[in-house]
């Protein structure tokens, strides 16, 4: 199992009694760098905030922790004290089942070394490739489909991110450009604006896209320069998000709402996930609140079968259920796409239903 670096030095939040404030002093005097080097990286720190037991915390040696813990003081702000199957929680505690094998989930379920065509490069699809412009994240999600990825072999610097643009200069089909990671809003603003200013000077791309968890676990992160960098652009940008449930959302609404009002395509995509929005009303509100702040559904993925992940598995069948229900309550524009993605497949496929 690889381990995924994602940031250096951390400083260990102070324990508080309460999460429930949100603790606006600490928001205030602290931008999202600061705040991403205080996230939590322990379990028992977590839970102490949390005002939870440490009864299910792993020993140091357990196999799931070459996965590490992650997690901004903000986003376990959103956390509902002293519940241990709060649905944030549950997408980020390691749980003893991360460590048992099962040869149906494995290490590259969607095939992605193949596609690695050189460093900092995934080319999957017609038209559009994919640059892994960091190896971290502002939180481990214990679901994520790269949690096995060999990011040692993909680390770049700011010089070889824009060499690696030789590649999209070279293939004049490609006409979008998508950053990923790790998580591109890792990069600070002034090295993001270099990359796009190398992306924008090739001409047959017209499109950038931006998957980022960091607006919705680090809201913080959506400062003025950046919206005024991705406003400024000659390309069509558009922001894709990471938002499962909405209780992710109210502490990011100012930040959506401002990307929305700037002018920015604002997305989200999900993961469908057992235990934390497998059920018919959480979607539901999952959509309706994003609309409120601008951001319009865009894929639920069925998730994929990654080593350490079955405890979050939910089936075809269940998945299409859920998304048959789902069509009833909600206008069209509000559904997203019910997909899952199969190696070699020249597109995400959507996951048909029966009537």
């Amino acid at each position: 199992m690889r381990i995924i670096t994602r940031t250096e030095a951390p400083v260990e939040p102070t324990v508080s009694s309460t999460c429930s404030t949100a603790t606006a002093s600490y928001h205030e005097a602290q931008d999202w760098r600061q705040i991403l080097a205080q996230s939590f990286r322990s379990a028992d720190a977590l839970l102490g905030y949390l005002g939870l037991p440490d009864d299910g915390i792993l020993a140091p040696d357990h196999p799931a922790l070459a996965f590490p813990l992650l997690v901004p003081r903000p986003y376990a702000d959103g956390m509902t004290r002293g519940n241990p199957n709060d649905p944030l929680l549950r997408q980020v505690l390691p749980l003893a089942a991360e460590g048992l094998d099962d040869p149906a989930f494995v290490t590259d379920p969607l095939a992605e070394a193949a596609s690695n065509q050189q460093p900092g490069i995934l080319h999957k699809y017609q038209g559009r490739v994919l640059m892994l412009t960091t190896t971290g994240c502002a939180v481990n999600c214990r679901y994520c489909f790269r949690r096995h990825f060999a990011y040692e072999d993909n680390r770049l610097s700011r010089e070889q991110r824009l060499q690696a643009l030789d590649y999209i200069r070279q293939d004049d089909s490609i006409q979008e450009v998508i950053l990923s990671g790790g998580d591109p809003l890792m990069l600070q603003d002034d090295a993001l604006a270099t990359l796009i200013d190398g992306i924008e000077g090739i001409p047959h791309v017209t499109r950038l896209r931006i998957h980022s968890r960091l607006p919705v676990v680090i809201p913080q992160r959506i400062t003025s320069a950046l919206i005024q960098r991705l406003s400024d652009s000659r390309l069509n940008v558009c922001l894709v998000i990471h938002a499962n449930h909405a209780a992710e959302l109210t502490p990011a609404h100012e930040g959506l709402n401002r990307l929305h009002k700037a002018g920015i395509h604002v997305l989200n995509q999900s993961v469908l996930l057992k235990g934390v929005n497998d059920d018919l009303s959480i979607l539901s509100d999952l959509s309706n609140k994003l609309f409120t702040f601008g951001v319009l559904p865009y894929y639920l993925h069925l998730p994929d079968n990654v080593a350490g992940t079955q405890h979050y598995f939910v089936s075809d069948d269940e998945g299409r259920m859920l998304y048959r229900e789902l069509r009833k309550i909600l206008p069209g524009y509000l559904v997203p796409q019910l997909v899952r993605e199969i190696p070699g497949a020249p597109y995400k496929q959507p996951m048909m239903m029966s009537c």
